[in-house]
């Protein structure tokens, strides 16, 4: 793993645990008084504008914003990055309508989850329920993952240091106060991490001021921008199709919509949100552009870094280090909440416990965060894994969420759909080197399929996976 080490080692350390500690004593201090169950699942449906805005955006940026759309635009172009960044807001655009369904029709619930029981039944409900705490649990690993690499990439920290405090800090406070906690900590996260994003931003065109612009990237690598350029296609709509539908199965979202004062709060909040969101991911997508056509050997997932600290400045480390540990404990208390209401709303339909579903809801987590840690102090890349999580998703999205505007599908019918979608995604799902798939070259030779196939398997895995349901959805 490359290492710049601008930061010393101990410095590193005592930054790092002196943010996150400070996150942990604010959230239990404000919590102290929020103590019942309603408070830790909704936040006593009682939040205001500005906190659900801040905390929908906080909630939605974590440390994979300086890794992902960077990564992402330096193979996939334009497309890449416009697909990234749409894909990053468009759920909140439509949780826009959905929401307010939902807080119309299932007034008095909590999860999607506790509402997908209530619309199919105890099959259906048991295959999302899942898929949505697989899907979070990577989440989670990822982002434990992405800034413990960053810290080591700036000051040498070995890995499992920086994992171990901010897991743990974000334990604390998150399990004590649940979501009271985690929106206000989001408050907090949201301004420093805006205010830090703007400096690092500012920098980052100031550095490179004669490059940050189409004009540089149209000389340097013109395929990046073309329209004959397939990627610029594929990976847009993959990145776009993947990023919408999981976090639309993000628990940490329907908290929040659950968690709104009224319906008037909630679209506000959600469509100042988009706004946000859309411009952010946008910029750090476009740097990747920037980065692999100033130096064709940039390591992708570190092409942020490489525009922004080729001076190796000590300021612009400690920012970034601080940028880091703020979007990456404002994202982990949103997951560890959102699992954890998961477990106390909807465990009882699945585990039978004698005590209380709260504690066991804590102690599952632990056990989740345990196995954060082990992957993230091996430093192993989770993007696979991750792809296959976004399959999950896409292979269910459509057919729930089309359900409650349809009353023609069923649970047997519904579950067929998922299975279909499933089955046809991961045909195609390409091998860890992406060089093959099940159907494509283990089945059948690649020679049999077009080259638009062979070559865009991803692409072609997610399609299937979201779109092949539809099909289904008129069987008897």
């Amino acid at each position: 793993m490359e290492q710049i080490n601008i930061i010393s080692q101990p410095s590193s350390i005592i930054l790092t645990l002196s943010i996150s500690i400070i996150f942990a004593i604010i959230g239990i201090t404000y919590s102290k008084k929020f103590q019942d169950l309603n408070n830790y699942l909704v936040a006593n449906r009682s939040v205001g504008v500005f906190s659900l805005t801040t905390s929908f955006v906080s909630s939605a940026l974590g440390a994979w914003i300086l890794f992902g759309p960077a990564s992402a635009a330096t193979w996939g172009g334009i497309g890449a990055v416009i697909g990234y960044a749409l894909g990053a807001a468009f759920p909140l655009f439509i949780l826009i309508y959905l929401g307010k369904k939902f807080r119309i029709s299932y007034s008095k619930r909590k999860t999607l989850i506790e509402v997908i029981r209530i619309r199919f039944g105890s099959k259906l409900f048991k295959l999302i329920l899942f898929l949505s705490i697989f899907y979070m649990t990577i989440f989670l690993i990822a982002e434990v993952t992405a800034v413990s690499i960053l810290i080591k990439y700036i000051s040498g920290t070995d890995l499992w240091i920086t994992a171990l405090i901010v897991i743990f800090s974000s334990l604390v406070y998150t399990l004590y106060g649940g979501l009271r906690a985690s929106i206000f900590t989001d408050n907090i996260q949201f301004i420093v991490f805006g205010l830090l994003l703007l400096i690092a931003f500012s920098y980052l065109i100031s550095f490179n001021s004669n490059e940050f612009n189409f004009a540089f990237i149209e000389l340097k690598k013109p395929n990046l921008l073309s329209s004959n350029y397939i990627p610029n296609f594929t990976a847009g709509l993959t990145f776009f199709i993947a990023v919408a539908a999981t976090n639309l199965f993000h628990q940490g979202n329907w908290q929040r919509v659950y968690a709104a004062k009224n319906n008037d709060v909630l679209k506000k909040s959600l469509i100042i949100s988009f706004v946000i969101i859309i411009p952010v991911v946008f910029l750090m997508g476009f740097s990747g552009l920037v980065a692999v056509s100033q130096n064709n050997n940039v390591i992708p997932d570190l092409s942020f870094f490489y525009l922004l600290l080729k001076e190796q400045s000590i300021a612009l480390s400690i920012i970034i280090l601080v940028l880091a540990i703020s979007l990456t404990v404002s994202s982990i208390d949103t997951l560890i909440n959102a699992i954890s209401s998961l477990i106390v709303v909807d465990g009882k339909k699945v585990i039978k416990f004698k005590g209380n579903y709260l504690n066991l809801s804590k102690q599952i987590i632990i056990f989740l965060s345990l196995i954060a840690f082990f992957v993230a102090s091996k430093g192993l890349s989770i993007l696979y894994l991750f792809l296959l999580a976004d399959l999950f998703c896409c292979a269910a999205v459509l057919t729930v969420f089309y359900s409650f505007y349809s009353k023609s599908l069923n649970e047997k019918n519904s579950y067929i759909s998922i299975i279909i979608g499933l089955i046809a995604g991961i045909l195609l799902f390409p091998t860890p080197d992406f060089s093959k798939s099940l159907l494509v070259g283990i089945i059948f030779p690649t020679g049999f399929f077009p080259s638009i196939v062979s070559q865009s398997l991803l692409f072609c895995s997610f399609i299937l996976a979201t779109f092949m349901p539809i099909f289904s959805w008129k069987l008897k």
